[in-house]
């Protein structure tokens, strides 16, 4: 499998060059800043990944970041605020629920920068980051169908939202695509944030589709996923990891992860401001970019053959020549 690339590698070659938003800044007056989603930094997913991102900065630059782990909705109007007023330069907002504040925030403060991970807005002084996470759905459905003894897989998303159904659209084109008569479970954990972060319910549902005969679980549920990943190790079945690489967790019950690229937005977004680089607009990042992919390391080493490993970088191949197309959601 192709390595994970360095930060440094460019994104969307093809888009035309934009002219920068903010100048060079001195480290001295530079002042980045992040505001997590539900869930916190620490839920070993989408989260984490973003202050990973965050933390590589500081490490590589010796600047540090101010950060700030929402835990009700009135907060995130109400810390980016803040973080304006008190001198940051760029605010990255992790998250498709931090748009509206994102938005609000922005317009009153328009000469400091947002990115927003997930979400779009369209302002002059944000910059909109959005992944094709259904590319690397393809592929995780791929590997399930190919390890699945029973013809049966799950998915189990988190809030149900058309990011997370795009996860799911992905992951049944990808296993179709192996198995056409594959039979797969799909459950969403709820309707609002409170989906993201719990674990209990991720098990339940997890432990359900097994009872109904699946022996593979691809979980985008953030924190919730973890229940999910559990469920599977106590069962004896696979899961599969979402958003960072996951597959440590439980090593030879994970079959895989779909990697999202959330350190690299968070990096680049720091990096690009801080040298005047930044721009405002969307970013859209894949395969191609480099944005997603799947996991292989050495803790799932030998739950992917070597015929699985080829069959699925083929398609990987194939989706980011355009010969083989990938389904996108469309919301209703």
């Amino acid at each position: 499998m192709k390595q994970l690339p360095a930060v440094f590698l460019p994104w969307l070659a093809a888009l035309v060059a934009l002219p920068a938003l903010l100048p060079a800044a001195r480290a001295k007056d530079f002042s980045p800043a992040i505001v997590y989603d539900f869930g916190g930094k620490f839920d070993r997913s989408f989260n984490q990944s973003a202050s990973v991102g965050a933390e590589r900065f500081k490490q590589d630059t010796g600047i540090a970041f101010r950060e700030f782990e929402i835990t009700n909705a009135a907060q995130r109007e109400q810390v980016m605020t803040q973080l304006a007023r008190r001198g940051a330069t760029v605010i990255v907002a992790v998250g498709f629920t931090q748009a509206s504040a994102v938005e609000d925030v922005a317009r009153r403060f328009p000469d400091v920068a947002f990115t927003i991970i997930d979400g779009s807005v369209d302002l002059p002084n944000v910059q909109s980051v959005n992944f094709r996470e259904q590319e690397s759905s393809f592929l995780c459905g791929m590997l399930a169908a190919l390890a699945s003894k029973t013809g049966k897989v799950g998915f189990v998303g988190g809030m149900d939202i058309p990011l997370i159904r795009k996860f799911a659209l992905g992951y049944r084109a990808g296993a179709r695509y192996v198995r056409p008569d594959i039979e797969i479970f799909e459950n969403m954990t709820g309707t609002t944030p409170a989906a993201w972060g719990d674990p209990t319910k991720g098990a339940e549902l997890a432990r359900s589709q097994f009872g109904r005969g699946a022996d593979v679980i691809f979980h985008a549920a953030g924190a919730t996923g973890l229940g999910v990943m559990q469920a599977a190790a106590d069962e004896g079945k696979f899961s599969i990891g979402c958003d960072s690489n996951q597959n440590y967790l439980h090593s030879g019950s994970v079959l895989t992860s779909a990697v999202k690229r959330v350190d690299v937005a968070v990096y680049k977004a720091f990096l690009d401001a801080k040298n005047g680089a930044w721009h405002a607009g969307p970013r859209f990042l894949g395969l191609a970019e480099d944005g997603v992919d799947w996991a292989l390391d050495e803790y799932n080493r030998k739950l992917v053959t070597p015929g699985m490993e080829q069959r699925v970088n083929q398609a990987r191949a194939d989706i980011i020549s355009g010969k083989l197309p990938v389904p996108e959601y469309k919301t209703p």
